[in-house]
Formats: C-alpha cells, structure tokens, sequence
C-alpha cells in the first residue's frame, strides 16, 4: 500500500507542544474548507484516513526516509561515514556540540509528530458512531502498532524520553519523561493489545498495513533488547512455520521488484512518484525514499555519505558456499574491489557498479577504488545513475531476522542444539553448508549467530540493536573490541555516547532532564 498524503495538513500537529492561546483577530477566520478536529473524526472513513496519516510518519526524513539508517547504521561497527559535511561526520562519530544538530532534530521531531497522529486515532476512532466494530478494532490495533515502533526507535537513541500517550498534550499538560523501562513497557503492552486485532494478511491496496505477524515479530524483538528470552521465544514461536518464508533470492528483499513478498513482515512503503518537495509532510510532498541517493556510490550520482568497513567484506569470507564460491550475499550487499581482498575463493560473477565494471568505473581515482560502498538498497539493478527518490520500501522487519533472533533466544536458554536449524534455514538460502549442532558450546554458537547476523542483516538498521542487546555498549572493553573494526569508536565515551542528546529547544521548553553526559 503506498500511503497518500491527502489528510495530513488536516491532522499535522506539533511535536509536543500546542501553540499558546492569543487573542483573537477578527480577520482571522476559520476556513470551512479545511477539516478540523471537531468536523472530523465523524466516519469510517475519517478512521483510515486518520490511520494512514500515522503511517505517513514513517516516510518522513526523521524515519525511514533517511536520517534513521544513519542513526542505526553509520553509527554502528558495520558502516561509518567521511561526509563533507563536517556536523554529519561528528555525529557519526559521537561527537555532538550542537544539540539541535539536524540529525537528531529530525529524528525526534518527526517520532513524535507521527506519533501524535496515532494518539489522535487512538482518541478519536472509539467515539464515531455505527462503524463497523471490526475495521474500528483494526484501525485502533494499527495505530497501536505503530505507536510502538516510533517509540521502539525512539526509546533505543534517547532512552528516557517523554511518553505522550494523548493528542491533547500542552505546555501545561505535557506528559511526563519516562524512564527507559517505562518506555518498554509501553512499547509491549501497545503490542500485546494490538495483536488480536490486527489480522494475518491483506491483500489489495491493504497491502502494507500492520499484521498480527508484525505486531508479535516487535514485540518478540522488543523482548529481545530487554533480554527476556523466554518471553521472545514465545513471540516468535507464533511466527515461524506459519505464513512466512525465505524468498528463493535474497535480492528479493532490497527490490521495490519484489515488495510485500513471502519474506517481509513489515516494509516502509515507498514510490519514486515526482509529487513536488523533496523534504516535506503534505499532499504535494513525494513519496520516495532517500537513503540510495545518500549512501550511493561515487561517479554514479550517490553522495557517498555512508560507507562499509572492511571488516565486512573479511567476514563474508570466512567461508564459501558448498559449490566453493563467495557468499553471494556478499555482491547483494557492497561494491567493492574484489582483488584487493585475499583469499581462495573466486571472484564473484557480479562485478558491475551501475552498469560499469567496479575497476574501470574507479580508474582515475586510486581513493575511490579502495572504498567499499553500499549495494543493499541501491537502485542499479534499473537504474544507470541515482536521484533523490527510490521507491524501493524499507524492510524493517523480515523472516530471516526472525530465525536468527529466535536462534539467539534458544541459545541464550542453553538450547544451542535448537538454534542450529534456524540458523541453517538462512544458510542454505544462500547455498552455505549447514552447521552441525555438536560442534558447538553455548559461547561458540553466541559468537556464529554474531557472525550470521553481521552476513545476513548488515545495513539494515539492525546492527546498533545487535550491540546494544550484546552489551557492547555497556563497558569499556566493549567499546575496545568495536573500535579495533571501526576507529570511530575510539571517541565514544562510555555512559554517554550509547544514547544521543535530547534536544536542547525541548530539554528548556519541558524542564527535561538531559541524558547522561551531555
């Protein structure tokens, strides 16, 4: 389902502030052309637009539509940035001066509009009158969902931020900062509601919206980042073997070719239709997302502002498929100089950056044939050259990640012999041979599924979860181990860097406290 944006100057709100009563004009009339809360709210259909506003949130610059995969991934050991921009490139490597940087202004603005709207949903939809009792639970379900997913990213960068669970909320009425625990438990119990009400699959323009199978995949992961095993397993439990598989390719999950497919439990929707701005939240605003412009490779139209460590590229190699090639993963997932990595494995069939050789497209330029860019995502598989808007949907939650974290759960449960054919499901995809359950102890499957998540998931928003979850955040010798892969972290700073700042505008406005450190 491509969401419009038809409802959302209707439905726009502020982040957590109203603004303050003034006198007034008598010139300033109301425009009985624009729908209210009081003239809204009234039918079925002010139900769904008002549901869909909320999904709106998740195309914005501040989710999906390109600041959260630096906030999640260039931030992580996996990737990392050497953008122009000097404040980006700071940020990047935790060093934050200004605390209303664009970035994390962003981020946090557009969290919690969105999540304005589903506290306008969740205030609204119970009170209109003879709507069908089914779609009214649906439409209440969705909003819950996504409440918890925009507060999912939000309690993971900020940590004790605001719980605002009206869309009434004022300066005077604000809800008050949350513990971090606070925020999980409001993250579970949205989920644990939403659940019976959301149904298994839609078909048609539907297609898109929450499932049951997404609201029990996050709250499964939500467990998982507070490390209740059992409760996770259960989640997905619920999950596998039942309407989800592994696509046969594993391109299929990064082509706007093959959206919405067997694989996905919950994807972004984009489209590349030229609506009008670039960067805004209303009817003319396009629809496309902007992380291929913005990770894409040099000489090819990408602003390069997100790169791959090599390391990477190392941990791809460490085996071959059964027949004796590279991982294919490893081409899905990076452009890169193939001869500069050695190994007795052969070069992969696939040497093309948009069309051109990786060595003759970089032959002038020594710098540029020794980086490794991104591939996950990027649009050359139709296009020769990358503009602002790819219609390729996001996919932020699909059935391999679920293997893996259900395998992560058993294992932590000292039931690594019941982790190994969950791990093989996603090996044998990709032509791997299987592991061999006793092989291995509980510390060495810790450390495969570590190494499986890296060639299965990275780039994909999962890593800074992965070693939050680990604990790698946690300690200084934590921080040691990820900066020997990714020099960045020799400026993190132990109990400060794992969250970022508050913003300063709200931290004075609401009598914030600020996080640690900052």
């Amino acid at each position: 389902m491509k969401f419009s944006k038809y409802i959302r100057l209707a439905l726009a709100g502020s982040v957590l502030l109203t603004a303050a009563a003034c006198q007034k004009d008598p010139l300033d009339q109301v425009n009985p052309n624009v729908p209210t809360t009081a003239s809204f709210w009234k039918t079925s259909d002010d139900a769904v637009k008002g549901v869909n506003a909320a999904y709106s949130g998740l195309q914005q610059l501040g989710t999906y539509r390109r600041w959260l995969n630096f906030a999640f991934d260039t931030r992580s050991d996996d990737s990392f940035s050497q953008s122009p921009w000097g404040e980006l490139l700071d940020w990047n490597r935790f060093v934050q001066v200004n605390y209303d940087f664009e970035v994390s202004r962003d981020i946090w603005r557009d969290h919690y509009r969105a999540i304005f709207r589903t506290n306008q949903v969740l205030d609204n939809v119970p009170g209109i009158a003879g709507m069908d009792a089914t779609l009214q639970k649906r439409v209440l379900a969705e909003a819950r969902f996504l409440r918890a997913l925009y507060y999912y990213n939000l309690v993971a960068l900020y940590g004790n931020v605001p719980l605002v669970l009206k869309a009434g909320a004022t300066l005077e009425t604000n809800a008050a900062q949350a513990t971090e625990a606070q925020v999980w438990d409001q993250i579970i119990a949205d989920l644990k509601a939403a659940q019976p009400d959301l149904p298994a699959s839609y078909t048609g323009i539907d297609l898109g919206r929450a499932t049951r199978g997404a609201a029990t995949t996050l709250l499964g992961k939500a467990y998982m980042q507070n490390r209740r095993w059992a409760d996770a397993q259960a989640e997905f439990a619920k999950v596998i073997g039942t309407t989800y598989s592994l696509t046969p390719n594993y391109t299929d999950n990064f082509r706007h070719t093959t959206e919405n497919n067997s694989e996905s439990i919950f994807e972004v929707q984009f489209n590349d239709a030229k609506l009008g701005g670039n960067d805004g939240d209303d009817a003319t605003s396009s629809e496309g997302g902007q992380r291929s412009q913005f990770w894409g490779a040099p000489n090819a139209g990408g602003f390069v502002d997100a790169e791959v460590r090599p390391w990477v590229v190392n941990e791809f190699l460490k085996e071959g498929t059964v027949s004796g090639q590279r991982d294919p993963r490893l081409a899905a997932t990076v452009f890169y100089n193939r001869r500069q990595f050695a190994t007795a494995l052969p070069l992969d069939a696939d040497t093309l950056v948009y069309g051109r050789g990786f060595l003759a497209r970089y032959a002038g330029n020594a710098r540029d044939r020794s980086r490794i860019y991104w591939r996950k995502y990027q649009t050359d598989y139709y296009r020769t050259f990358e503009n602002f808007d790819s219609p390729i949907n996001q996919r932020v939650m699909r059935y391999a990640d679920v293997l893996l974290l259900q395998a992560e759960a058993l294992n932590e449960q000292n039931n690594t012999a019941g982790a190994v054919p969950l791990i093989n499901q996603v090996r044998q995809r990709v032509g791997l041979a299987p592991l061999v359950a006793a092989t291995f102890t509980q510390a060495t499957m810790r450390a495969q599924i570590m190494h499986e998540r890296v060639t299965e998931l990275t780039g994909e928003e999962q890593r800074w979860f992965d070693l939050k979850r680990w604990g790698l955040l946690d300690t200084q010798a934590g921080i040691d181990q990820l900066a020997t892969r990714d020099p960045h972290f020799s400026t993190f700073q132990l109990n400060k860097s794992r969250l970022l700042p508050l913003p300063r505008t709200d931290v004075d406005l609401l009598k914030l406290t600020q996080n640690p450190g900052y």
